[in-house]
C-alpha cells in the first residue's frame, strides 16, 4: 500500500515563493484563477468568534492532510479548513483505489493517513505557509482577506480521544510554541521570525463516524468542551432522515439506483435523539463558555455494484449531488426545531451553481471535497466566487448579510441590525429546500454518465497530454516535465561465450508529445482519482513515471525512480532494479559502463539479458526532470 510522506517545510516555502516571484503557476495552480479579494464586496464571516476573509473551504478529506494541499486550496479563496479527521488507530490499511468521483462521489477511506504525530506537523507547516504567503505580499491580497481559520476533527470514539497521544495532538494544536520553534530555522531567513500564530486551532468538528450512538456522541462533546476547552461542532449523518424519508428522497424522488442498507440506520441516533442530546449540550455550551454547532452531513453509506474501487467494498460512502438535498432537507428540519440560534456547518454536495444559496442560508463554514476532486481541481474554487459576486450584485447586496437579506426574501438594507438577518436565513432555508426536489441538477439522470473513455491503454511515455491528472489530485502529486523528440531503437544484450554480444531488437520508443507526465511517489496515495478522469485506461499514478523523495519513501517499494544527491538514479521498472550514474548503467548480474551502447564495457554474469531501455529511461528522467527550474524531486 503506498504510504504518503510529507515534505519539509523549507524546501516547500522555498518552492511556493520561487514560483510567486516568476509570475507563473504556483504549485500548478494557475496564476489567473488565485482569488485575491471580494472585489470590493466584504465576503467575511466568523467562526467560533474568530473572523475568516471567505466562508469557503475544503472539507475534512483529502484536500486537507498534506500542507500543499492548505496552501492550494487558499490560493483558490478557501479561508476556512476543515483539517481531516485524526484518531488513535493511525496505521489504517485503506483500500485502493479508494475515490471514485466519476458521476456522484463514492469514497472507502476515512480518517487522516499520517501518524498522529506528523498529522500535528503538517498542520502546523499549513499554517505558517499561510502566514508566510500573506507576509511576503506576493499574492497581492486585499487588506483583510489573508484571514483564515482551521477546524479540528477527530474521532470516532471517547477512550480513543483521550489516549495520551491524541491529548499530544489536541493540546500541540491549541499551542504549537514548540512546533513552531522546532520549524522556523528551515524558513528562508526573511520570514524566520514572524509571529506565527500559537494557537493553530480551538475549534473541533467531532467526525463520531457512522453507527455511533447518541450517548457517545454526547460523552464525546461534553468533554472536548469541558476538559480540553474547544469550540465543538456536532457532525450527523444524513441518516437522521430516517430510513422511510432518506429511502423516498434518495431513491424515489431523485432516482438513485444504490440501495441504502438498514445496517447504516442501525446506531445512528434519530432525529429526535440528535434534538434531544443538542439541546442538552447547548447547557454545556453555556457553562463553559465553548461555541457549539452542528454540521450537515456526513457521508451516507450505500451499496454500490460500481467497477472501479476494490470488489470486497461493497458498503461505500456517498457524496456529491444526492447528499446536498438529503442535507438540506435536514437543515431545514433542524431549523424548524432550533430557529437560528445554533450554527450550522454544510459540506454536501457543494459546487459553484449552490455555493451562493448556501451562503444566503448563513451556513459557516461552507465547505467542498467532491466538486474539488473534479477536473480544474483547486482552481474550481475560484468559480464559486465569481458566482457568488455575480448574485451578490444583482440584489445590490455588498456584505454577506445584505446578501442572506437580499437573495430571496424582501427584506431592506435598513433591517440588517434589526434581528432581520435571522428572520432572513430562516425564509431562506425554506424557500431553497422546497425548490431542491424539483431541481433536476441533484438527480441521478443528470449525474449517471461517466467521463468518456477513449479507447487507448496508457503507457509510460507519451498520452493525450489533455494534463487532467495533474489539477485533480488532492495532493498535488502529478506533473508535468519535457523530453527531446526522438525515436530511440530497443535493443537487448546479451553476452556471448568469445566475449563479443548477441544483439536482438524490438519495436522502437518514440517520443513524440509535447510534454510528459509522471508522479510524486511521497505524495501519492493511490486514491485512483487521476484514473477516473484520463481518458485513457490504466491510470496514471500507475502506468506514468513516480519519482520517490527520499531513500525512505524509496524503500517502501513499488515501481518508479530515485535521484540521489550523488548523481546516482536508481531505477526500479516491473520489480527489476536498476542504477545509473554518469554513464555507468547497472542491475542485478550485471555492471557496464554505457559510452558506446551497442558495445558497453564492463562486467556481466552468464545468461544475463541487458535491456538497454532501461538505460535510456533512466538518463531521459534524470535530465529532463533535474533541469527543470522547482519541482519537487531535486527541490
Amino acid at each position: 500500500m503506498a504510504h504518503l510522506h510529507p515534505y519539509p517545510l523549507g524546501r516547500l516555502a522555498s518552492r511556493i515563493l520561487s514560483e510567486l516571484s516568476t509570475g507563473g503557476p504556483v504549485l500548478d495552480f494557475p496564476r489567473a484563477k488565485l482569488v485575491r479579494g471580494a472585489g470590493g464586496r466584504d465576503w467575511s464571516t466568523t467562526l467560533h468568534g474568530t473572523k475568516v476573509a471567505t466562508p469557503l473551504g475544503p472539507a475534512a478529506g483529502p484536500h486537507t492532510q498534506l500542507a500543499q494541499n492548505i496552501v492550494l486550496a487558499y490560493l483558490g479563496g478557501c479561508r476556512i479548513f476543515e483539517l481531516k479527521t485524526v484518531q488513535l488507530m493511525d496505521e489504517l490499511v485503506i483500500p485502493r483505489p479508494c475515490i471514485d468521483v466519476r458521476t456522484v462521489g463514492f469514497n472507502v477511506e476515512w480518517s487522516q493517513e499520517l501518524k498522529l504525530e506528523q498529522s500535528l506537523e503538517e498542520y502546523v507547516k499549513a499554517s505558517m505557509l499561510l502566514e508566510v504567503l500573506a507576509a511576503s505580499g506576493q499574492l497581492g491580497l486585499d487588506p483583510g482577506f489573508e484571514r483564515f481559520a482551521f477546524d479540528l476533527s477527530v474521532g470516532y470514539d471517547l477512550k480513543g480521544i483521550q489516549h495520551e497521544r491524541v491529548q499530544a495532538f489536541l493540546h500541540g494544536m491549541l499551542d504549537a510554541t514548540k512546533v513552531i520553534d522546532r520549524l522556523r530555522p528551515e524558513l528562508p531567513k526573511p520570514y524566520r521570525d514572524l509571529p506565527f500564530r500559537k494557537c493553530i486551532s480551538d475549534t473541533l468538528t467531532l467526525s463520531t463516524f457512522h453507527g455511533c450512538p447518541p450517548g457517545e456522541i454526547e460523552s464525546i462533546t461534553r468533554y472536548l468542551m469541558e476538559d480540553v476547552g474547544l469550540h465543538c461542532v456536532v457532525k450527523l449523518n444524513p441518516t437522521l432522515n430516517g430510513p422511510t424519508e432518506a429511502r423516498r428522497l434518495f431513491n424515489e424522488v431523485l432516482g438513485y439506483r444504490y440501495r441504502i442498507p438498514d445496517a447504516a440506520f442501525a446506531n445512528d441516533p434519530t432525529f429526535e435523539q440528535a434534538v434531544d442530546l443538542v439541546t442538552r449540550l447547548e447547557a454545556t455550551s453555556k457553562k463553559t463558555g465553548r461555541g457549539l454547532g452542528v454540521k450537515f452531513s456526513n457521508t451516507l453509506v450505500v451499496e454500490n455494484e460500481g467497477d472501479f474501487l476494490p470488489a470486497s467494498e461493497k458498503s461505500q460512502y456517498l457524496s456529491g449531488q444526492p447528499l446536498h438535498v438529503l442535507a438540506m432537507n435536514l437543515v431545514a428540519r433542524f431549523r424548524g426545531v432550533f430557529g437560528d440560534r445554533l450554527p450550522i456547518s454544510f459540506s454536501a454536495g457543494i459546487e459553484r451553481h449552490n455555493f451562493p444559496d448556501a451562503v444566503a442560508l448563513g451556513l459557516v463554514p461552507v465547505t467542498v471535497c467532491t466538486d474539488l476532486l473534479r477536473p480544474g481541481g483547486y482552481a474550481r474554487a475560484s468559480t464559486y466566487f465569481q458566482e457568488l459576486g455575480t448574485r451578490m450584485d444583482a440584489v445590490g447586496a455588498k456584505t454577506l448579510d445584505e446578501f442572506v437579506l437580499r437573495a430571496y426574501a424582501p427584506f431592506t438594507p435598513s433591517e440588517v441590525e434589526g434581528g432581520a438577518v435571522s428572520a432572513a436565513r430562516l425564509h431562506n432555508t425554506k424557500h431553497y429546500v422546497e425548490g431542491l426536489l424539483k431541481n433536476p441538477r441533484y438527480a441521478y439522470a443528470a449525474n449517471s454518465k461517466p467521463p468518456n473513455k477513449v479507447g487507448t491503454k496508457l503507457v509510460l511515455f507519451d498520452c493525450l497530454t489533455c494534463d487532467k491528472c495533474v489539477p485533480v489530485c488532492p495532493n498535488h502529486a502529478n506533473f508535468t516535465y519535457a523530453l527531446p523528440a526522438t525515436t530511440l531503437p530497443v535493443v537487448k544484450l546479451t553476452r556471448t561465450a568469445d566475449g563479443t554480444w548477441k544483439k536482438t531488437t524490438a519495436p522502437p520508443l518514440v517520443i513524440a508529445k509535447k510534454h510528459q507526465l509522471a508522479t510524486y511517489a511521497d505524495f501519492c496515495n493511490e486514491c485512483g482519482n487521476c484514473d477516473v478522469f484520463c481518458p485513457e485506461d490504466g491510470g496514471p499514478y500507475v502506468l506514468k513515471p513516480r519519482f520517490f523523495g527520499t531513500e525512505a519513501s524509496w524503500a517502501s517499494g513499488g515501481d518508479g525512480l530515485l535521484l540521489l544527491k550523488d548523481g546516482t538514479t536508481r531505477g526500479r521498472f516491473g520489480g527489476r532494479e536498476f542504477s545509473l550514474l554518469g554513464t555507468r548503467f547497472s542491475g542485478t548480474g550485471f555492471e557496464l559502463d554505457v559510452v558506446e551502447p551497442e558495445n558497453p564495457e564492463g562486467r556481466v554474469d552468464d545468461g544475463v539479458e541487458i535491456d538497454l531501455t532501461y538505460f535510456h529511461i533512466l538518463r531521459w528522467l534524470r535530465d529532463s526532470v533535474s533541469s527543470m527550474p522547482v519541482n519537487y524531486v531535486n527541490a
